[in-house]
């Protein structure tokens, strides 16, 4: 099971990363297919507290999550970023950009 799960993860990087020819292309491609599909706001618990995440970034080297809590805001690394158990419509890329890392 765990290897047609990996398939599918290798398909849909393979769908993003079509026209990349570089590591940076391929960032860019699959933070494409994440801030496409990706349903936010949404919310999860990181350290033991509730945030929002209310948008997906691309920085020069990665892809984070905008979160905020109260006035606070904070970027954290999407592939640090722990998922709800109830997770939003998309997060399937999120898995494929963490397989992608090596993660």
């Amino acid at each position: 099971m765990a290897s047609k799960g990996n398939a599918a993860l290798e398909a849909m990087i393979e769908e993003a990363t079509v026209d990349a020819y570089s590591d940076d292309e391929q960032l860019t491609g699959l933070f494409a297919m994440i801030e496409e599909h990706l349903t936010v706001p949404f919310t999860t618990t990181v350290l033991g507290v509730e945030v929002t995440v209310r948008k997906i970034d691309l920085t020069a080297d990665t892809i984070v999550a905008l979160c905020t809590r109260g006035r606070h805001r904070q970027k954290i690394d999407l592939l640090d970023l722990p998922l709800p158990t109830l997770a939003p419509d998309g997060t399937a890329w999120i898995d494929a950009y963490r397989h992608w890392a090596g993660r």
